[in-house]
């Protein structure tokens, strides 16, 4: 059985990380429509059609493509997060502060009085309190 299923998928694109991701979309869809959410039964189904869809498919260039894509949104969504969590880790120590000219954030230590700020990219000063 397991034969025929790897000669069945040969040629074909598989599972992908967008893969995962819309399979696990459209389960959240179908436990929603558990509690009679409106039209959530039929977003997982066509969920799960065009998983099924990029799973079977021979065309693996655009495959690889989209999930090529996808993964440069994710990227960009978990640096986000990332520079946020940074910066919230960093709160009790530094101050951070934008350039009012080039909008660049600067990072000042805390506890050290009124102090003059020098951006590095623009080499505007200003003054702050840290």
């Amino acid at each position: 059985m397991r034969e025929k299923l790897q000669r069945f998928m040969y040629g074909r694109y598989g599972v992908d990380r967008l893969n995962r991701v819309l399979m696990t979309v459209s389960m959240v869809f179908l436990v929603l429509s558990i509690f009679r959410v409106p039209y959530a039964y039929i977003v997982a189904v066509l969920i799960l059609f065009y998983t099924y869809y990029r799973m079977l498919s021979r065309q693996i260039g655009k495959r690889a493509a989209e999930n090529q894509w996808y993964l440069k949104k994710e990227m960009k969504l978990r640096g986000f997060f990332q520079k946020k969590r940074k910066e919230w880790s960093q709160r009790k120590q530094y101050h951070i502060y934008k350039c009012p000219s080039c909008k660049q954030k600067l990072r000042v230590p805390r506890g050290r009085g009124k102090i003059v700020v020098s951006c590095r990219k623009c080499g505007m000063e200003f003054m702050k309190n840290s």
